[in-house]
């Protein structure tokens, strides 16, 4: 099994948001998270909040527990604070959630 995070953003600054990217980058590999998909998105047509998405994002991690310590883990936190506070204005979590890792794979093909 394995945890994925669906994230939903507003991102106001392209370049603070990419320097966010390329310093987590490294910190997230080594709780063993990647990135899945990552959209911008041009027209939500339904939403479960009133927060502007022009982002969809999936996070994936081994375990909830990788993902935990991952949000908790004081480098990303520094980097967090140095550019995506700038860069984001909102973050909707969509879904947080187990996947088999089997069909996960799978439905790659």
């Amino acid at each position: 099994m394995s945890f994925e995070r669906i994230m939903g953003l507003e991102v106001v600054n392209d370049d603070e948001y990419q320097k966010y990217r390329e310093n987590m980058i490294p910190i997230i590999h080594s709780f063993g998270g990647s990135f899945g998909f990552d959209f911008k998105v041009s027209e939500v047509l339904r939403s479960k909040t009133d927060d502007v998405i022009n982002r969809v994002l999936t996070l994936d991690f081994p375990s909830k527990e990788n993902m935990d310590k991952f949000f908790t883990n004081p480098a990303y936190l520094a980097v967090k604070d140095e550019y995506f506070i700038h860069s984001v204005k909102s973050v909707t979590t969509i879904s947080m959630h187990e996947k088999n890792t089997i069909q996960a794979v799978q439905a790659g093909h």
